[in-house]
């Protein structure tokens, strides 16, 4: 209940010719005493008898003038009440006092009573409860015990001894150019190095109710160690141990060590494809129409022609990649180069060039474009995050489409997982069909053992078929609630967007039409807009 100390009030009086009502005014900004609080209170103090035109008279006039309103009598001394609520958690409890008329305050002891009457033991604060005994607040509900809330324990995790968010950043030279020579990029270790080791979980601090009732905590759980390729684990199953010397490479979350294929000179007609489970290192350069596979890193020193590539890790090439629209680069984890022309290049990660002309590209997540030029011109960019470049297009208005916002890859999955589903969901009709012929046949006693054959393999196939389906009906409402999510990524440009280039973030599209300078493009709602460079 709101008291102002502003509003209107009545005091009773209790004389030898009667009983009298004074009501007081209400000041300022304060509120007139209603007649239902007066009567409440009068049957309250059980007043006999008493004149109701009268007490109706005394509030209506509210002059502080007593009005007598019934025939003497004794008082009747109400003292103060305490009511308990605890909450349905048990987590709290609250006390909520009545005020006294006339009558005597609680002590402190009662009402630790009354709580413990209605099961609070545990979580008083005794100081704050003294506190409102001696200076109490009136229908207004106050906490004074509170449980105290499990802790869960931390899982354990892992504790990596190398470093696994390495910059793969060219160093800038002061002429502006590019030293894609000097990356640093190997992290090597010797045979029977610690590659990293389990941080043990810690256990849950259990709670109480405000009742003394236990609450349980949930342990942490212990972490997996992230076994690769050319690895093992300790005796103590807590490290992770280098099985051979060589580079250490930290893809999909796993911990590998690769041993790396060096070619002395060209990938071509002496070498044939290359298929290597670590990394490769090609010294010269990469001709059109043969491949490279590495489950590692792949490092060309040359340059690359109409050729593929395909690396489980990353794809450095010191120079660059003419593709002549059939050349490949596919990586698991970032694409570097000086420049790729006329090629298809996908990265799960990030791609960083000084020049990408005519080229389909696909990126999880940044596409840097640095060094002189800073160019991306021609064909189409799809990137996950972001997009930072010096020049995008050409005075030429050449049609340049780019895209941010989306991991291509998660679309690309997205449609792969429907198109599985559709077809899983006509080959379970078909072994359902099966099935049902077949059990006619079983229970006509007429079915041959090779038909009995056929009928094990369909429900071992329809268990094969749901099974997968649930786990991909899984799959695709995660894929679908990632791309049904709004779309935020950014363009950077450092000198000059022409048009002719297609921007979209998301679902939102944007055709330049004029010479844009060092701006960044970004969502706002269901546009794009064109503001100056965040840094």
């Amino acid at each position: 209940m709101d008291f102002n100390i502003n509003d209107g009030f009545c005091e009773l009086q209790f004389r030898e010719d009667g009983v009298f009502l004074c009501v007081y005014p209400p000041e300022g900004n304060g509120k007139r005493l209603e007649l239902n609080a007066v009567l409440d209170r009068l049957v309250r103090k059980k007043i006999r008898d008493f004149d109701r035109s009268k007490v109706e008279f005394a509030v209506r006039r509210a002059d502080k003038t007593p009005v007598k309103i019934a025939e003497p009598q004794e008082e009747v001394k109400i003292d103060a009440t305490v009511s308990v609520m605890v909450s349905p958690d048990k987590m709290k409890a609250y006390v909520t006092f009545t005020p006294p008329d006339n009558g005597k305050m609680l002590t402190l002891e009662e009402v630790l009573d009354e709580l413990s009457r209605n099961g609070v033991i545990y979580g008083i604060n005794r100081t704050n409860l003294e506190t409102l005994v001696k200076y109490p607040v009136y229908n207004q509900m106050i906490c004074v015990a509170e449980g105290k809330p499990p802790v869960n324990g931390q899982n354990g995790k892992v504790e990596f001894h190398f470093d696994i968010n390495r910059e793969h950043k060219p160093t800038i030279l002061e002429d502006g150019r590019v030293d894609f020579r000097e990356l640093n990029l190997i992290q090597s270790i010797e045979m029977g190095g610690v590659l990293c080791s389990l941080v043990p979980p810690a256990q849950g601090t259990p709670g109480k109710t405000v009742a003394g009732t236990d609450i349980p905590a949930v342990d942490g759980k212990p972490a997996v160690l992230p076994r690769g390729r050319n690895v093992a684990v300790s005796e103590d199953g807590t490290q992770l141990i280098a099985n051979i010397s060589g580079q250490i490479s930290y893809i999909d979350g796993k911990v590998s060590v690769f041993a790396t294929h060096e070619v002395k000179a060209d990938v071509d007609n002496s070498t044939g494809n290359i298929n290597f489970i670590g990394n490769v290192v090609v010294m010269g350069n990469v001709l059109s129409g043969f491949t490279v596979e590495a489950g590692g890193n792949v490092e060309v020193m040359g340059v690359v022609e109409g050729a593929v590539i395909k690396a489980g890790g990353d794809i450095i090439l010191r120079r660059g990649m003419q593709g002549m629209g059939k050349g490949i680069l596919k990586s698991g984890g970032d694409i570097i180069a000086r420049y790729i022309e006329n090629s298809n290049i996908e990265a799960r990660n990030d791609i960083k060039a000084e020049a990408i002309m005519h080229s389909n590209v696909k990126c999880g997540n940044k596409l840097e474009l640095s060094g002189r030029k800073g160019l991306l011109v021609g064909g189409s960019c799809k990137v996950g995050k972001e997009i930072s470049a010096k020049v995008i297009g050409s005075h030429l208005a050449t049609v340049t489409d780019i895209e941010v916002g989306v991991d291509p890859t998660i679309r690309e999955r997205y449609k792969a997982a429907k198109e599985e589903s559709i077809q899983l969901e006509a080959d379970l009709r078909k072994a359902e069909q099966a099935i049902a012929i077949l059990k006619k046949l079983e229970m006509s006693g007429t079915i041959t053992p090779e038909k009995k054959e056929l009928l094990s393999k369909s429900m071992r196939t329809r268990i094969y078929y749901s099974s997968r389906l649930v786990e991909l009906r899984e799959e695709f409402d995660q894929l679908e609630a990632k791309l049904q999510q709004d779309a935020y990524g950014k363009i950077r440009c450092y000198n000059i967007i022409y048009p002719g280039t297609k921007v979209a973030i998301g679902s939102c599209m944007m055709y330049v039409k004029e010479n844009l300078h060092y701006c960044t493009l970004y969502r706002d709602g269901a546009d794009i807009r064109v503001g100056p460079i965040d840094k």
